[in-house]
């Protein structure tokens, strides 16, 4: 069970319980620090049983407790409700209740323990290397942790009880038919620098467009994917100038800014919610490299992959303060720049931002687009969005070596650099640089193609490999380059047939690394799951390339699949086939909520009813199935103010 308010987030059991468990990662986490590592409620010094426990908000959550009886013929009298709200910190409430006919004296305790460990350290399950301590007063439990300038501290206030350094005990007397209740405190530190308030959920829920459609499962599955989002904002360590709330990457492992998630959210959420792309580029063009850094694998123009606040990278243990190890972070900054100004018309924003453009387009000045860390120490080797070690692999399951120029890398140079042509025309006032860059596109689309087409297998390597050999695996890389536009008419239709073929279409999305090869795996992070916001990025490049029907197939496949898993679509599914499992699968360890996958039904949306902006107009050109029974978003934002979109049955 998990309830999340920005970058503060509690993950418990189903009763509500934080246990040590290095095994079962649960806990109260605050920017990248678990605060609590224990929080355990015992009835007269045992566990209770659990009833129901339910998340009632993103940030709030209500668990139904009962006294253990030890047999199905005895009824239990006690029932206890601890409603739990998370914020910079948690309260909790308890409530205890006498449904029996005689009174009782009862000690109501919660142990607790702070381990003040570092994610990384929670992921990789290391050892602490400072020194925890305590204090106890009347009215709170102070537990801290220092590692030379790095402190932490967790202080826990529970009017009314007995207190010591790892409990806090009540002892309560219920007469039949009554209650007691009482409010405990979790707050965290020390305080991070004042940042300017964000709008609040409810406020910033009400402004977004609204949406009307006839079929009532794709309604929940767009309001849950907006209080995600809600959720998942916060307001980076960042100087207080640049205002405005970010989406972290996803609950529990990624509640931190990171390039290539949160550029790719916000253009998902773009139509909808612009102040995230705003917020997004002002905060990742602050933090642009300027210098070549090798242990955080930083090159003069890169934009950050990942910015933490924990221990290991207060102390130099790890390299994300930020790190820079990603080859597509700096690309998407550029597409995302474009759209944002299409969509908004903000030419305040994009001015400010032209120095970190130049910037990122002398970085992409490199012909193809690889990577290889500089830091083989703790630097991540695989640096484009399928990262995980075994992600590039050969047909015959040989990895491939470093480094590696992935095909999806290109796609995304190539729609930058014609995007950037387009604001060094129009905005910038340099249409001499915008020529340059068009031209680089031009030599770049040529390079490429002769490069990665493969046209005995009809469709684009994954990769070109470290020795200058293809990689011959078809994978849903294909669909980023009909999203980029780097594909000629003539491959489309190739193309398409195999984002829509058996090998790559499971029916509930396209999956990372096609069936039927050696490497394939339906249970691999990248080797043959179904990410939604992969998919997703097919279905805009369908769109781009007016295949709206096999488009709108996907989008329904991944509407369907989300009303299965809580009406919330989660980081990745199993990739196993529709015709197998009547129900999407979802991967045992995916982050939800996750930001991309919350953005993806917002995606959906924009293709099936064709929203684009040009020359200052909302554009809207519907291809809806039956099943929608009718499509409208009202007051989709943008330079015309706000606009409908509508598709008429």
């Amino acid at each position: 069970m998990s309830v999340l308010d920005g970058t503060t987030f509690v993950v418990s059991d189903g009763r509500g319980d934080v246990t040590p468990d290095r095994e079962d990662p649960t806990g109260l986490f605050h920017r990248d620090t678990r605060h609590l590592s224990r929080w355990e409620v015992r009835l007269d010094g045992h566990p209770l049983d659990a009833l129901h426990g339910a998340a009632t908000t993103v940030d709030e959550a209500v668990f139904t407790l009962v006294e253990p009886t030890g047999t199905i013929y005895r009824d239990p009298t006690l029932a206890l409700t601890r409603r739990r709200t998370v914020g910079a910190g948690m309260r909790e409430e308890l409530r205890l209740a006498n449904h029996g006919d005689a009174a009782r004296t009862i000690e109501l305790s919660v142990l607790f323990e702070a381990d003040f460990a570092d994610l990384f350290e929670v992921k990789d399950r290391l050892n602490k290397a400072g020194e925890a301590w305590s204090e106890v007063a009347r009215d709170a439990v102070k537990l801290g942790y220092r590692r030379a300038d790095f402190r932490r501290e967790t202080v826990i206030r529970a009017p009314g009880a007995v207190l010591t350094a790892g409990s806090l005990v009540f002892r309560v007397r219920l007469e039949p038919a009554a209650e007691w209740s009482v409010e405990i405190r979790v707050e965290v530190g020390p305080p991070v620098r004042a940042a300017a308030p964000i709008m609040g959920t409810e406020e910033w829920l009400a402004a977004l467009p609204r949406l009307e459609t006839g079929w009532d499962d794709l309604d929940r599955v767009y309001r849950t994917s907006l209080a995600d989002l809600a959720a998942l904002r916060f307001v980076p360590d960042l100087p207080p100038d640049l205002e405005g709330a970010v989406p972290a990457a996803g609950l529990p492992w990624f509640m931190a800014l990171f390039g290539r998630d949160s550029l790719i959210t916000s253009y998902q959420a773009l139509p909808f919610a612009p102040d995230l792309c705003r917020a997004t580029l002002r905060a990742l063009a602050a933090l642009q490299a300027d210098a070549v850094d090798d242990f955080r694998d930083a090159e003069p123009g890169k934009i950050p992959h990942e910015l933490r606040h924990g221990e290991l990278v207060h102390v130099g243990e790890r390299p994300h303060a930020p790190y820079y190890g990603s080859a597509d972070a700096t690309p998407l900054f550029l597409i995302v720049l474009d759209e944002y100004e299409r969509w908004t018309g903000d030419a305040s924003t994009v001015r400010d931002l032209e120095g970190a453009a130049r910037a990122a387009l002398a970085w992409l000045d490199t012909g193809f687009i690889t990577y290889e860390t500089r830091n083989p120490v703790s630097g991540l080797p695989v640096q484009c969005w399928k990262d995980s070690a075994d992600a590039i692999v050969h047909p015959d399951g040989r990895l491939a070596p470093l480094p590696h120029a992935t095909c999806e890398l290109q796609g995304y140079a190539y729609d930058a650099l014609v995007r950037s042509a387009r604001l060094f025309r129009c905005v910038w006032g340099d249409p001499g640089f915008a020529l340059g860059l068009e031209n680089r596109a031009r030599a770049l689309r040529d390079r490429f193609e002769a490069a990665f087409w493969l046209p005995d297998l009809g469709f684009y390597a994954l990769a070109v490999d470290g020795d200058g050999v293809p990689v011959r695996t078809l994978t849903s890389n294909i669909g980023h380059l009909l999203w980029s536009g780097i594909v000629p008419d003539d491959h489309v239709d190739r193309i398409v047939d195999h984002l829509l073929g058996p090998a790559l279409f499971s029916g509930w999305g396209v999956r990372t690394l096609a069936a039927g090869q050696r490497p394939y795996n339906p249970m691999g992070y990248h080797r043959g799951t179904v990410w939604p916001h992969d998919t997703a990025l097919a279905v805009a490049g369908l769109t781009r390339y007016g295949r709206r029907a096999e488009a709108a197939t996907l989008s329904v496949a991944l509407l369907e699949a989300a009303a299965h898993s809580g009406f919330r679509l989660p980081e990745v599914y199993v990739g196993t086939s529709r015709s197998l499992n009547a129900t999407p699968v979802v991967y045992p360890t995916a982050c939800s909520p996750q930001a991309w996958a919350a953005g993806t039904p917002l995606l959906l949306l924009r293709c099936l009813l064709g929203l684009r902006a040009s020359d200052g107009r909302l554009v809207v050109d519907p291809h809806v199935p039956d099943r929608f029974g009718g499509l409208a978003l009202r007051g989709i934002p943008g330079r015309w103010g706000r606009a409908d979109a509508v598709e008429i049955r």
